[in-house]
């Protein structure tokens, strides 16, 4: 099916003179992507024809599903075995959010995990991340091991200098308390880096 096919279905009806299908190409067009279109915000979507704030709250109904189908990806207890699968679920908790957003994976010693954590969010430019804060969580979950992830919300997934020391610093202060930084990985749009495949941890 297409994008408006299946955007349609989503509508269910459209607008006097268009069908749901016309309605979904017309709304493709306006907000340039099917994405563009889910990520919008409640005023941007509202003032659309054929939306509102009854299609909005079943729209965020229905990425709220898809967040929590992709995070059974990687439950509780199950082992990081698959780096891509790692990285798909970090995707697609992360790279909609119009702001930065800094998490945190905590592992066991055999590197299952133990919880999924968003500790701080900032704006389109940054977030401030507190070792202090990390390392309390750390010791709240008894962790082991983490790997942190952040998404750029310009799409390009190169790490900043700042995201390199805040790497440097977490890591420092995690081996402290002999917790290992496997990766820290940063989300753009549709693509990703690993500091720890540069060789930056």
């Amino acid at each position: 099916m297409s994008e408006a096919e299946l955007l349609a279905i989503f509508l269910r009806t459209g607008t006097r003179g268009r069908s749901a299908v016309d309605l979904a190409r017309e709304l493709l067009t306006r907000f340039g992507s099917l994405r563009a279109l889910l990520a919008a915000d409640r005023r941007t979507f509202c003032q659309a024809p054929g939306l509102g704030d009854a299609k909005y709250a079943q729209l965020q109904a229905v990425l709220e599903t898809a967040r929590r189908h992709a995070g059974e990806q990687l439950l509780r207890g199950q082992a990081i075995d698959s780096p891509q699968r790692t990285v798909d679920y970090l995707a697609a908790q992360l790279r909609d959010y119009p702001y930065e957003v800094f998490s945190a994976l905590f592992l066991d010693n055999r590197h299952r995990v133990i919880s999924y954590e968003e500790l701080f969010r900032g704006t389109i430019d940054g977030a401030s991340v507190h070792p202090r804060e990390v390392v309390r969580r750390a010791l709240a979950h008894n962790a082991e091991a983490v790997i942190f992830s952040h998404n750029h919300p310009s799409g390009i997934a190169e790490p900043s200098q700042a995201d390199r020391r805040i790497t440097e610093r977490l890591r420092d202060a995690l081996a402290l308390i002999d917790v290992r930084v496997l990766d820290h990985i940063v989300i753009g749009d549709g693509e990703h880096c690993s500091l720890a495949q540069r060789g930056l941890l």
